[in-house]
């Protein structure tokens, strides 16, 4: 058998002795590595080390193949309980419409419904470089739209010829 995820089983457990943990959890004390497995074997069980950093290495006797069978579905039950977040960005310009500051918005609270978090970014061109405070304006319209459905987590700032800020949906309850 092949070593597997750095847990040694049966025959390649190279050291003199073990501390001893049988099928049913009881600590069996420290015995040598050559008794540990002759009793696994009786058993017909595998002897597998589970902490093999411990001084003598712990080992146990189970049935591998349903234990790594139950590792791999906690494994998997912990993946499906995740939730992964995803970043949306939204740009748009100093000079921006009311209708279409409302479509922006719209799109905005939709994706913070989702529970994505939102990158909302102004880019300015040219001269509009010289007027920062309009594009302040227009993140504090957007903020005014979303009426309280978010949290900042960062707060408008220059970046080149981008002023953006990051916002993340509220926590539900």
């Amino acid at each position: 058998m092949a070593e597997t995820k750095g847990l040694r089983i049966n025959d390649q457990i190279r050291v003199r002795e073990v501390r001893l943990i049988d099928n049913d959890g009881s600590q069996k004390g420290i015995i040598s590595t050559m008794e540990a497995l002759k009793m696994a074997k009786e058993q017909e069980l595998d002897l597998v080390e589970i902490a093999p950093n411990a001084t003598p290495p712990v080992c146990k006797i189970i049935d591998y193949g349903k234990y790594r069978f139950e590792q791999e579905k906690k494994l998997r039950d912990s993946k499906k309980n995740q939730k992964v977040l995803k970043l949306k960005e939204i740009r748009m310009q100093p000079k921006i419409a009311s209708g279409d500051l409302d479509f922006k918005s719209k799109h905005i609270k939709e994706f913070l419904d989702e529970g994505n978090k939102v990158k909302v970014s102004i880019r300015f061109r040219g001269r509009e470089l010289a007027h920062k405070e309009l594009g302040e304006e227009v993140l504090n319209a957007v903020l005014k739209r979303l009426e309280g459905e978010y949290v900042m987590d960062k707060t408008p700032a220059m970046e080149g010829r981008l002023m953006s800020m990051t916002i993340s949906p509220k926590a539900k309850k």
